[in-house]
């Protein structure tokens, strides 16, 4: 009988690699608290910026603190890093803020794991420790979670409040009154929709932050077509995505040959009145507001204008499907059939200035919640932080109408959630109880690294915190303004509830899951042939 070679075998096709155990787990353990490195400067009302210049020789300028768009900007090799950046990308879709902070607690969890490895806590008894712990600190922040949605006053007071409170961290900060109201009056304006495509928002340079403001209506960055009506009321609005442009000649690939230029004016003749017949199929509508997304040429522009009808081209899609939405119209393609094609309607259209622009204003829309932001500042960079930072709130309101609940934040939800899980450790024998008080420690580093970013001695502020919370002061947080721990509820430093536990919840799943790996195979890198039939 043949015996066992012992040498070592590889499976694996040529070039592949692989990492085993400790070597694996190092390699995730890296990688994920790297990424939570990054981001974790951003964090908080005192967070910092980041710069993030793009490639290739128009090289785009962003800066940010939103951890989302930072972590989506940054290419990343390492598997366990990028589960952090998806999970971001997910906590960004799911509820609009939190990416930073959901970022950092995973981080923080994994570098407490690694230090429990090291001591030979094997990772499923992390794990075990883990899942107990997450339960208590969901089911603590339940518990001191704060439902105003049957008082309307107080309800209100609280969307301010969280509204402020997600813009402290932002670019706005220094304007969060200003800002917290539109995006209460604009998120109030959908009845509990929660169907924020009825906002739009428009960015304008010029002026200041603060001009910035709140139409009652729909705003089109687009202009009216020469000789055509610039105001009308009780507008019947087509919206249509279709060529405009057949009075010209498009015989791609082929030659016409004409005995003389009279021939070559009949084909530019018979071009002319299929776009007469197609505008006229247009017209039997009974519009007197034309809206496509392509362009209309010359021809179809002179006669629209000659049946009084305003025309606009080249909407953009999104403005587009946004205007079929808020006007209760379809977006068509044919003509044949008006009694099946919906029409538009909106009490007034005109033209208004906002800096040196002419817009398109729509009033009386059929969608009485739609409405516009316009965000004015000194710079594209300005602009575009304004609306990353507006559409957080926006995103946060709009979950706070659905979910009513809210909770006290400046490091008070996870203070109080640290607590909870710190007593239930010492409650629990065996070596879980480690894992459960490594849990407490990650929320724990939350408030300090809030305090660190804004330069205050995390150390004194924590453990009097900590102090506070033991002496049952569960409202006591952070104040970043004065530098000394406070109470959230007298302060109104308030979040979403939704958002909190959106935040405990993945970010234990995240860490979770690269906890368990024990094993990275990566695959061999497709070889290049080269090419032998070159064009």
């Amino acid at each position: 009988m043949a015996s066992l070679s012992m040498a070592p075998m590889n499976i694996f096709r040529q070039g592949a690699d692989e990492e085993k155990a400790e070597t694996a787990r190092l390699s995730s353990f890296i990688g994920a608290i790297a990424i939570g490195d990054l981001v974790k400067s951003t964090l908080g009302p005192k967070g910092m910026d980041k710069i993030l210049l793009g490639g290739g020789r128009d090289s785009q300028v962003t800066v940010t603190n939103d951890g989302a768009t930072i972590l989506k900007a940054i290419g990343v090799d390492n598997p366990a890093a990028k589960v952090l950046v998806d999970m971001s990308k997910v906590q960004d879709d799911e509820v609009g803020d939190g990416t930073t902070s959901v970022t950092v607690l995973a981080a923080e969890l994994l570098r407490e794991a690694e230090l429990l490895i090291a001591k030979k806590i094997h990772p499923q008894i992390i794990i075990s420790g883990w899942r107990k712990a997450t339960q208590a600190a969901r089911d603590a922040l339940r518990e001191a979670a704060v439902d105003h949605g049957n008082d309307e006053q107080k309800f209100q007071v609280d969307l301010l409040n969280i509204a402020r409170t997600t813009l402290s961290s932002k670019l706005l900060t220094h304007h969060k009154d200003h800002f917290a109201r539109l995006a209460v009056q604009a998120v109030m304006r959908l009845k509990g929709s929660g169907n924020l495509e009825a906002i739009h928002v428009i960015k304008k340079l010029g002026g200041s932050l603060t001009d910035s403001y709140l139409d009652e209506g729909f705003l089109l960055d687009k202009r009216i077509g020469v000789n055509q009506p610039k105001r009308i009321e009780n507008a019947n609005i087509l919206i249509a995505n279709t060529g405009m442009d057949t009075d010209k000649i498009k015989i791609f690939g082929s030659r016409v040959r004409v005995d003389s230029t009279a021939k070559v004016a009949e084909i530019e003749m018979a071009e002319k009145e299929k776009m007469k017949e197609k505008v006229e199929r247009i017209l039997k509508h009974g519009i007197n507001c034309f809206i496509n997304r392509q362009l209309i040429y010359n021809y179809p522009e002179q006669l629209f204008a000659a049946a009084g009808v305003m025309a606009i081209e080249h909407a953009d899609f999104t403005g587009v499907e946004r205007l079929a939405l808020v006007t209760g119209g379809e977006i068509t393609s044919t003509f044949d059939h008006p009694e099946l094609v919906k029409i538009g309607h909106c009490k007034l259209i005109e033209e208004v200035m906002i800096g040196e622009d002419m817009l398109i204003h729509f009033s009386g829309v059929d969608m009485g919640e739609a409405c516009t932001i316009v965000l004015r500042g000194a710079t594209q960079q300005i602009l575009d932080e304004a609306e990353r930072s507006l559409h957080d709130a926006l995103c946060v309101l709009s979950q706070t109408v659905k979910e009513t609940r809210t909770v006290f934040g400046g490091g008070c939800s996870e203070m109080l959630m640290a607590r909870v899980v710190s007593d239930l450790a010492n409650r629990t024998p065996g070596k879980e109880a480690v894992a459960m008080e490594s849990f407490a420690k990650a929320l724990r580093m939350l408030p300090t690294i809030i305090a660190d970013n804004a330069g205050y001695d995390s150390a004194e502020l924590v453990s009097q915190l900590r102090a506070a919370h033991q002496d049952n002061k569960i409202t006591f947080g952070l104040d970043m303004t004065q530098g000394c721990v406070g109470d959230m509820a007298d302060l109104g430093i308030t979040e979403s509830f939704q958002v909190k536990r959106q935040v405990l919840l993945s970010a234990a799943e995240a860490a979770e899951m690269i906890l368990r790996v024990d094993n990275i195979i990566k695959a061999a890198p497709r070889k290049r042939v080269p090419d032998h039939h070159p064009c």
